[in-house]
């Protein structure tokens, strides 16, 4: 029966010979933990998955070195939270943009302008939208109904910001006509 060594242990083990074992003992008892941190603060599972392996070659490569001072798992979550946030800095808006969406996608009860929208499937509004182009419906859904900044719903469009904003304007300009 093998003794179960210390995380402090396992560093030591990890840093002075390269111990594949400890490290990998290291990894199984935090990966787990680590993940369901970060996906706390960000939706993207494969953004989560690569913050929880970079942090971990970190370790192994020695670039973060532990000082034997206050508990592993904050020195972990200290790396992993650091090295998310500079994904998402990198991913910039788009980044932000998909945690955006997820957190709508996910959440249970629906807004008030989607509450407003479902009630008034048959009045004039309901047939404004629906004579709007696709193009003009999806800029309206992302910056009027996903409270999306211009420069958001740029990037989920696929569009220039540009283009969103006269999109937006034409909308606009189409259901005042409509309803008027």
């Amino acid at each position: 029966m093998s003794e179960t060594r210390s995380d402090g242990e396992l560093l030591r083990a990890v840093a002075a010979d390269a111990d594949r074992r400890a490290f990998e003992e290291l990894y199984r008892r935090y990966a787990p933990w680590l993940a369901a941190r970060l996906r706390g603060r960000c939706a993207d599972a494969g953004v989560v998955d690569d913050v929880v392996q970079e942090t971990f070659l970190a370790v192994w490569r020695g670039s973060a070195r532990y000082r034997q001072e206050g508990d592993v798992a904050g020195w972990l979550w200290r790396i992993g939270a650091r090295r998310l946030v500079d994904v998402l800095r990198g991913d910039g808006a788009r980044g932000r943009l998909r945690q955006a969406l997820a957190r709508l996608r996910h959440r249970d009860e629906a807004s008030a302008e989607e509450r407003v929208l479902a009630g008034v499937e048959h009045g004039d509004l309901a047939g404004a939208l629906v004579r709007l182009s696709p193009e003009l419906r999806a800029v309206l859904q992302a910056t009027v109904i996903d409270g999306l900044t211009t420069r958001e719903a740029a990037v989920l469009l696929g569009i220039p910001p540009g283009t969103v904003k006269t999109r937006a304007m034409r909308a606009r300009r189409q259901l005042r006509e409509a309803l008027a």
